[in-house]
């Protein structure tokens, strides 16, 4: 499980996070692998491209695992 900072942010949107956290090569790539159903927040699979992810959340995509602080 790997962790990322919010750096004083409130929130990352969940296509962002996804390129921020190199979970993807692109913002795009990060679109379409969501559309597609294959990432999970909190356990639960997330279609929102622009999904607020706040502190505590945890993102799953391909066995990888984020935890936002």
């Amino acid at each position: 499980m790997e962790k990322f900072d919010l750096e004083g942010r409130e929130y990352v949107a969940l296509c962002d996070l996804m390129k921020l956290a190199s979970l993807c090569h692109s913002g795009g790539m990060a679109k379409t692998i969501i559309a597609d159903g294959n990432v999970t927040v909190d356990g639960e699979v997330e279609l929102r491209k622009r999904c607020k992810i706040r502190p505590g959340q945890i993102v799953e995509f391909d066995g990888q695992q984020i935890v936002v602080e």
